[in-house]
């Protein structure tokens, strides 16, 4: 294994996947990030939780500074792999949008090395929008990509900051700049017309019953709509979940609010501890 600046690599079955691990003996807090973005998502939420949690923030393969695929690969894997490597079990996932899925995913396909489950703007893996705002700025995307125009694609992937009831300035000018400098490592990555081997773990939705762990679904109030239901839909359907919102943020709400994301986390983990459930 190789560090530089604090970015570790594990050598996995096809290539290797970058993290960082801010260790000690506290739970296992993993944070997972968006698709196209990668681990600096969370720069912030590191330094608020790593004085009572071990953080663990990886890049997901393809993305950031971990390998491309090779072959066929689940996500929810990969994650499992990790957390077997650094002993980081049962460990607390919080994961936003592609977050969310990778998080769900484990729980169910590795449910020994999950303890509680924190989603955002995502988690059932369906993005088959029929509301015309997403379907509209979903198209915009695959189109700008398609084409290789990718300042049209920042435009197009900037829209779900902000969301559909949101005029763009709502949300400050820094996080544009992030969210494009996160993308931008990312799509350098790649090149056109490469086969995309990633393999979805199914039926995450239909399966959200059998998730036994304390499960929070923490939506930006501004996100598109139907982004925060999948998040509330598994929440529902554990059989230990709950739901939150952040006011006045939209797909990141750990961007927007960074200390009160931070805060609820916290919040969320104490309770389960006061609780007698908290899943160490």
């Amino acid at each position: 294994m190789s560090e530089v600046s604090g970015l570790r690599f594990f050598a996995s079955s096809d290539g290797v996947l970058a993290y960082r691990d801010t260790g000690g003996t506290g739970l296992p807090v993993v944070l997972l990030h968006a698709g196209f973005l990668d681990h600096t998502m969370w720069d912030e939420h590191v330094p608020a939780l790593r004085n009572q949690f071990r953080v663990i923030t990886p890049d997901a393969r393809g993305h950031g500074h971990s390998a491309n695929a090779g072959g066929p690969f689940r996500q929810a894997d990969d994650l499992a792999a990790l957390l077997r490597h650094l002993r980081a079990s049962p460990a607390v996932l919080v994961g936003v949008s592609m977050g969310a899925v990778i998080a769900v995913g484990t729980a169910l396909e590795h449910p020994e090395l999950v303890g509680a489950l924190i989603i955002s703007g995502g988690g059932t893996g369906e993005y088959e929008f029929t509301e015309p705002w997403s379907k509209k700025a979903q198209a915009a995307q695959f189109q700008a990509l398609a084409a290789g125009d990718i300042e049209a694609w920042h435009e197009a992937s900037d829209a779900w900051a902000h969301g559909p009831e949101r005029p763009r300035q709502a949300v400050r000018p820094e996080i544009y700049t992030r969210l494009r400098q996160m993308r931008r490592r990312t799509v350098s990555k790649h090149t056109p017309g490469e086969p995309d081997h990633h393999v979805p773990v199914e039926n995450l939705g239909a399966r959200a019953g059998q998730i036994s762990v304390p499960v929070l679904a923490l939506n930006g109030a501004q996100d598109a709509p139907e982004l925060s239901a999948m998040a509330e839909f598994i929440a529902r359907a554990a059989p230990r979940g709950r739901t939150s919102v952040i006011d006045d943020a939209g797909h990141f709400p750990n961007l927007e609010h960074p200390d009160e994301y931070a805060r609820i986390i916290n919040d969320f983990l104490c309770n389960l501890d006061q609780e007698g459930s908290r899943p160490i």
